[in-house]
């Protein structure tokens, strides 16, 4: 029987990556990271598209050699629809219908945030993995996006609850700027709160509706504490900035964990999964394990290649549309947002 090979290509925010997918096994993932952003604050959505041209047809070809496989085996071509930047999700989309149309194959449009979910049942010869079963439960958390979400099969999903402003991630930015931290903020905080008491400062956690989250609240009074500090010493930043980082990572941790475990308990799930940039967090891994221990729930916490943006979890997500003949036509365009059906 023919093999099935599918070419995944991710393309929308600032790294560019194509990974290759046979028989649902992942032979390549690879790369390409654009660290200008860092010299902004923050993704320049113009620089991020320009380097997604450079960088799509060297990622391609590199995800293509080291699966030693020829783009004549293609099977598809899975790309990125959306959600994301639109001047780098064209690029991904442009490239993924050109290419596809020369080598006379279909192309799978992949949602961003069903393939971080999806992102789970990716295998690998070398790992072994316990896989997730519906309906399960999947907290995604990311720069961009806090949600809940209700998984019922790879195809049907449901958004339960989310961010009504800021996601988790850009909060840790957000308040890692205040703090003089490189960005991506989120890591340098991680790695200053081991060291730091999360005890030591206190912040407002809003008090939201059903499953959904705020975290502008938090980022506010982050601020404003920093802020009365500073009046009164100057070095109050240097001074605490490990207690500082624990103390906010402690806040939205329990946050996003009060929620999820609302959900769990309300509707009779035990199997919950983690995906998303911000699932790389120290202290949110270990609240899974902790949550496993006292709940009796059967987690699921990706490796840290699954975490930020990558295509194994687009190519896996086409793999599975294409056993389904779920296939895309040329017309369709991407798009930037999404709704609470995924």
């Amino acid at each position: 029987m023919k093999p099935i090979i599918i070419l995944g290509i991710e393309s929308s925010c600032d790294d560019t990556s194509a990974a290759v997918i046979q028989d649902g096994i992942l032979c390549s993932n690879v790369t390409a990271s654009q660290a200008v952003h860092a010299n902004y604050g923050g993704v320049v959505p113009e620089i991020a598209s320009r380097a997604h041209q450079q960088n799509i047809i060297p990622v391609v070809h590199e995800a293509l050699r080291v699966a030693k496989i020829s783009k004549e085996a293609l099977s598809a071509v899975a790309f990125t629809r959306g959600p994301g930047l639109l001047g780098s999700l064209l690029v991904g989309t442009s490239f993924a219908k050109g290419f596809a149309q020369a080598l006379q194959i279909p192309i799978i449009d992949v949602n961003h945030l069903q393939a971080h979910v999806l992102a789970h049942f990716v295998r690998e010869v070398t790992v072994e993995k316990v896989f997730p079963q519906y309906p399960f439960l999947c907290l995604l958390v990311s720069g961009g996006n806090s949600q809940i979400i209700l998984v019922k099969a790879y195809n049907a999903m449901e958004v339960i609850g989310q961010t009504i402003d800021d996601a988790a991630g850009e909060a840790f930015d957000k308040c890692a700027k205040v703090m003089g931290l490189p960005y991506p903020g989120g890591p340098h905080v991680d790695r200053l709160a081991r060291t730091g008491n999360p005890l030591a400062f206190n912040f407002n956690k809003p008090q939201i509706a059903a499953y959904d989250y705020s975290f502008s609240g938090l980022k506010t009074s982050f601020l404003y504490l920093v802020r009365d500090q500073v009046k009164l010493n100057p070095t109050f930043v240097d001074d605490n900035r490990n207690d500082l980082c624990a103390s906010i990572q402690r806040t939205v941790v329990e946050i996003l964990m009060s929620k999820l475990r609302k959900a769990a308990k309300n509707l009779h799930i035990n199997q919950v999964a983690l995906a998303g940039g911000v699932s790389a967090n120290s202290a949110l891994r270990e609240a899974f394990q902790q949550h496993a221990e006292k709940y009796g729930w059967q987690i699921h916490i990706p490796a840290f290649e699954f975490t930020t943006d990558n295509a194994a979890m687009i190519a896996i997500t086409g793999y599975f549309k294409y056993l389904d003949n779920d296939f895309c036509d040329l017309s369709k365009a991407p798009y930037s947002r999404v709704s609470n059906t995924i």
